[in-house]
């Protein structure tokens, strides 16, 4: 099974690209937009020490007003090396190898459905990220002054499985507790000390009862703090994962979250955002986004639904904002973030043949004003 969107994801997921590791996305950009260029779009990036953001625009053909927006990204969980266990096969269908589902092969059928584009469109504008895996925090105020110029944003992020959109998603928060407290002597002074894992701790159990009684998930991922047994230690932190699914439930647990304060007199105790995502509730705008897509889709044999999700991914932040928002257009496959990772090779014709429609005929069901 061959074709020139496998081919280019073929070469996509041979260049590991693991978030923050800036030698290998750099590989992997120069690759991409190299693929930009030669499918019409200008290509520029906003620089980062930790990975590029690619911004690329394909002028307005015949058609005025504001530009279609698409967000993506390059980066992945897995690291350089791990194609040495989990190698590019095609077996029937399916195709294998870290990244292809989540998201190059969305990449390679956008770029593929562009190059396709014959026939009047909007100006088209892609975000592709450097940083989405850890929540985009370099990332996001760049997709944010994007959207808000955009007539529409559409998330190239995997769909549901067998393929509908997204509606909407639940907020996703990264947040740091970090405890100071006080060094001494554990064995001959030890009551001049305050212990910042033991505060930690306390904080912790408090964390616990954060989201009593709201539908929100409270994950404590990393603890680190100290350094050796026969010193009170002065420094820890943790790093926390919550979920949301209401904003109201955001808003009163996040400060909560910031409004600890040290149990032990010594200590200090501070919370930080590592990366924010908001909630991103379904709306008139989504659905009626939603509603123009799979009337296109229907137009071409393809039948599409859509539905809210509960991971996250920079749609949140769009969606949030109130723009006309939807998600979920890379072809359909399952694993990700697993060694089953895989993405569909008929999906991915599938999607292509989609995208090239939305863009060219996405506008000509805009509302009239």
């Amino acid at each position: 099974m061959s074709s020139p969107v496998i081919a280019a994801l073929h070469r996509y997921t041979h260049v590991e690209s693991p978030t923050g590791d800036s030698r290998a996305l750099a590989a992997l950009a120069e690759m991409l937009e190299a693929d930009a260029a030669a499918a019409g779009f200008h290509t520029a990036r906003e620089p980062h020490p930790t990975g590029d953001h690619l911004i690329w625009t394909l002028r307005a053909r015949d058609v005025a007003g504001a530009p279609l927006l698409f967000l993506s990204h390059y980066d992945t969980v897995w690291p350089v090396g791990t194609l040495a266990g989990m190698p590019w096969t095609v077996d029937g269908d399916a195709i294998r190898g870290p990244g292809v589902y989540d998201t190059k092969a969305g990449i390679a059928a956008l770029l593929a459905a562009v190059a396709a584009v014959d026939g009047p469109h909007p100006e088209l504008r892609v975000i592709v990220v450097a940083d989405e895996e850890i929540g985009s925090p370099t990332a996001t105020g760049l997709v944010r002054a994007e959207a808000r110029r955009a007539s529409a944003v559409l998330g190239m992020e995997p769909p549901h499985p067998g393929g509908d959109l997204k509606t909407g998603r639940r907020g996703s928060t990264r947040a740091r507790i970090e405890v100071t407290g006080v060094e001494a002597h554990a064995a001959l002074d030890p009551d001049a000390g305050a212990n910042a894992i033991d505060e930690l701790v306390d904080q912790l159990l408090r964390v616990r009862e954060l989201g009593a009684g709201r539908p929100v998930l409270v994950n404590t991922g990393t603890i680190a703090g100290g350094g050796r047994t026969n010193v009170v230690a002065g420094q820890a932190h943790a790093d926390l994962g919550l979920r949301f699914a209401d904003p109201e439930d955001e808003r009163v647990v996040l400060g909560e979250l910031a409004a600890l304060r040290p149990v032990r007199s010594r200590a200090t105790v501070g919370t930080r955002l590592l990366s924010h995502r908001p909630t991103w509730q379904p709306d008139a705008a989504g659905d009626d986004l939603l509603a123009r897509i799979a009337a296109i889709a229907a137009g071409i044999g393809q039948t599409l639904g859509g539905h809210p999700a509960d991971g996250a991914a920079d749609t949140n932040t769009t969606g949030a904002l109130g723009r006309p928002t939807v998600d979920g257009l890379a072809p359909h496959g399952g694993g990700a973030h697993a060694r089953t990772e895989w993405v569909s090779a008929s999906g991915i014709a599938e999607r292509t043949m989609l995208l090239t429609a939305v863009i060219t005929g996405l506008h000509r069901t805009a509302p009239r004003c």
